[in-house]
């Protein structure tokens, strides 16, 4: 689902108006291929994982750089990108995950500000907590009690972003599900049971997550200028 989406909606952006999208974003497919290939082991913490895992998704805030200069909006988007790049640093460190997690809460908080409240749809918004709720309530169970608080206050910003994502449409929505997707893996395997393959899981589906995201940037921005 993820590749596959992802793939669609990047072949819809570079043949439609905006052919220089995928020049663009060659950076960020090139350095996701280097992060894969060196696949350097969570054991051996270094900066030099931190700046490969970080790698595509600061080409992406570059990307919006280029290709959408100017304006709060996109400027939104670039922040949440830049939050979400310190945050994969900080993952780098088991020592470091709190920090992380504040970092890509701030990304979620950033990205609820862009795809903004319009249309509301209560609704999509109560889905999201019955559906959500139980797996978050699973997990603090296994959290340490100084954990507990800070991981519930990041599932409840990560709800909002499904939420806020998902009335959007288009790959905003998909990009808001990849993201809740690859956070549900890894908050499991880092404090139920690990799980076979969590790495992979996580980070292409991060990585695609990030992508889509982007790219709803473009078509938003698109929309407010016609």
């Amino acid at each position: 689902m993820d590749s596959g989406k992802a793939g669609q909606t990047l072949k819809t952006h570079c043949s439609a108006q905006r052919p220089d999208v995928c020049r663009w974003l060659s950076p960020f497919i090139l350095s996701c291929c280097v992060y894969f290939c060196l696949w350097i082991p969570k054991d051996q913490p270094s900066w030099v994982a931190a700046l490969v895992k970080c790698l595509p998704i600061l080409c992406l805030a570059g990307f919006l750089w280029v290709v959408s200069p100017g304006g709060g909006y996109t400027r939104l988007f670039q922040g949440a990108l830049l939050c979400s790049a310190v945050g994969d640093a900080c993952l780098i460190w088991p020592e470091a995950f709190l920090p992380g997690m504040a970092a890509f809460a701030t990304t979620h908080f950033l990205y609820v500000w862009a795809f903004g409240f319009s249309p509301l749809q209560p609704g999509l918004l109560l889905l999201i907590i019955l559906t959500s709720g139980p797996y978050l309530s699973l997990v603090l169970q296994h959290v340490e009690p100084d954990m507990g608080l800070p991981v519930a206050a990041y599932g409840l910003i990560l709800m909002a972003m499904l939420w806020r994502g998902l009335a959007q449409g288009g790959s905003a929505g998909w990009g808001g599900l990849l993201f809740t997707l690859s956070d549900g893996v890894l908050a499991w395997d880092t404090f139920v049971q690990p799980l076979p393959h969590a790495r992979l899981v996580v980070m292409t589906t991060y990585y695609a997550a990030q992508l889509l995201i982007t790219l709803s940037a473009l078509r938003s921005q698109m929309a407010k200028t016609d």
